[in-house]
């Protein structure tokens, strides 16, 4: 492995890190305020930062695919909304996991959308994460709970968000595809905490909450998610300029080991020989479609 894979592998174990660490964060920020609320916090200190970025280096770009901007952003905001909600609900490597899934919708979207070819491999990758999923929802689709299906939801939402980024790449500059998910990550939330102030739905919670004003501790906790959140992005970002992206895709799996641990000392119970089976499967339905990228 020579010195610039061997770097793109420590920033890629280094960003995994630290995405777990903003899921752990999120997750005890969910005991005092809803998880509509977490993601408007977790968007708004991104918001700020690329701003700075940008006017101390102003953009440049093509632009003129601005319904795909939004499109890409409204994708990953939702992909987030559904990602904290679990993370709020059920042990944080499931959430974890849950949102990993995102590699085998790229990769479907990818072929379905952008002609990109699968082989053999990639198909076979999709399969067994699909059988992943199964025994991660308890293979009864007729009783799936609440944090199925929009575990499910998020890794679709967020295999949308990847595949739209490779086109575009080539109109927009990387930051300002960043801003447009912070941004309708920032006013998105707003809305449904204005709306959830006049309407509750107890089936609805995913969507619709009242704003709780932070106090105390809280404070803390949402300058480390705004600080986990936004260094993770960058490491990440560094560790796919690096090295290819399947070496990299893969190592970003071992966030779903530092998941686990994080986890346990929040209080997590150790996942069950089926769940474990599932995260497993999901894994390695990862590492089959990230090995056929280059």
């Amino acid at each position: 492995m020579d010195n610039q894979v061997l770097q793109g592998a420590k920033y890629m174990l280094f960003a995994s890190l630290l995405f777990a660490f903003m899921g752990a964060v999120a997750k005890e920020l969910s005991d005092s305020m809803s998880s509509i609320e977490v993601v408007f916090f977790r968007n708004v200190f991104g918001v700020f930062l690329i701003l700075l970025s940008i006017y101390r280096k102003p953009l440049s770009q093509v632009g003129g695919r601005p319904s795909l901007l939004i499109f890409r952003g409204m994708a990953g905001f939702i992909a987030l909304l559904f990602f904290f909600y679990n993370i709020s609900q059920i042990p944080l490597a499931e959430a974890m996991t849950f949102s990993k899934t995102s590699t085998i919708f790229s990769a479907i979207f990818a072929y379905l959308f952008v002609q990109e070819k699968l082989g053999i491999r990639g198909w076979l990758g999709v399969f067994i994460g699909f059988i992943g999923i199964l025994f991660m929802t308890g293979f009864d689709a007729n009783n799936l709970e609440k944090t199925d299906y929009l575990g499910i939801l998020c890794g679709v939402g967020a295999g949308l968000a990847y595949t739209s980024i490779r086109e575009l790449r080539k109109f927009y500059d990387s930051r300002a595809i960043v801003l447009s998910f912070m941004l309708i990550g920032t006013v998105g939330p707003l809305i449904l905490l204005i709306i959830g102030t006049f309407y509750t739905n107890h089936n609805l919670d995913y969507l619709f909450a009242s704003f709780v004003v932070p106090t105390g501790n809280d404070w803390y906790y949402i300058v480390a998610l705004g600080i986990t959140a936004t260094f993770a992005q960058i490491y990440m970002t560094k560790a796919y300029s690096c090295a290819k992206a399947g070496i990299i895709g893969t190592i970003s799996y071992s966030n779903i080991a530092f998941s686990i641990i994080l986890g346990i000392m929040l209080g997590d119970s150790l996942p069950t020989i089926w769940i474990s089976f599932g995260i497993l499967l999901i894994v390695l339905s990862g590492l089959l479609v990230s090995s056929k990228k280059s």
